[in-house]
């Protein structure tokens, strides 16, 4: 090999070699690439039961002690009834989108929650979702062990019904069935300067992030369908209203 052959091969390695460094700086520069999780649900409830404000299964998995009426003769009963109303800020299963869909869980818990089987529960998805929507929803939630039937005694998923929802600062309102099914009223409780009373840092059923509990007294808890109907008007029982978010991320397989 002659001189200018050898000089113009080692030019040629140099320029190569100085390309490959700036491309691995250039790399080690940029932030890993995160593929889309196959599912992620963001999601806002409210929430109301028939415990006292703040209702005490968070803390000791037993509901309050209540009296009630039985041909005449009055007796303690250990029970948690309650209706959730759930409205997706943001969410997908694979390409179908979940934004804006809805679905409604009410029930009751008995008198502990530490037991195997809790006593009853319906699940009901909004009839303005697809077909599609309903099946990717379903798919998302069963994630969580409080929404799938081997939690309840006795479960059901009903036929869909259409939902209404809403809230804003001072208060929320959401309906089923036109209000004929289920219902619940909420006002905010005021707290300092006038801001809403906040719980933080409590779990809420297996989601793993949520922002914080809008503590909020029942106007209406109403489920009124079905064998178990319940209804508590201008009693003040428990109600909260808080965002909840999970992905695929969070059940890694």
């Amino acid at each position: 090999m002659d001189k200018r052959t050898f000089l113009k091969s080692m030019a040629a390695v140099a320029a190569t070699q100085a390309v490959r460094l700036r491309r691995d700086s250039l790399t080690a520069r940029l932030p890993a690439l995160r593929l889309t999780p196959p599912w992620t649900l963001n999601v806002d409830v409210l929430e109301s039961c028939s415990c006292p404000v703040f209702c005490q299964c968070f803390f000791t998995d037993k509901p309050p002690a209540s009296m009630v009426m039985d041909h005449g003769h009055g007796h303690e009963q250990h029970v948690c009834e309650f209706n959730q109303a759930y409205r997706v800020n943001s969410g997908h299963a694979g390409s179908v989108r979940l934004d804006g869909a809805r679905f409604w869980f009410a029930g009751n818990a008995g008198d502990d929650f530490d037991k195997p089987k809790l006593e009853w529960a319906v699940l009901t998805l909004d009839s303005q979702m697809t077909d599609e929507q309903r099946a990717a929803l379903l798919t998302v939630i069963r994630h969580l062990r409080w929404y799938r039937p081997e939690r309840w005694i006795s479960y059901e998923l009903a036929d869909p019904a259409p939902m209404t929802w809403t809230a804003d600062a001072r208060g929320a309102h959401a309906t089923l069935g036109g209000g004929a099914v289920a219902e619940v009223k909420l006002t905010t409780m005021a707290g300092m300067h006038e801001k809403p009373v906040m719980m933080m840092n409590m779990d809420y059923f297996g989601y793993p992030r949520n922002n914080g509990f809008v503590l909020m007294p029942s106007d209406v808890l109403a489920y009124r369908k079905g064998a178990h109907p319940f209804e508590y008007v201008a009693k003040g029982t428990n109600g909260l209203r808080t965002t909840l978010d999970m992905t695929a991320d969070d059940f890694p397989a």
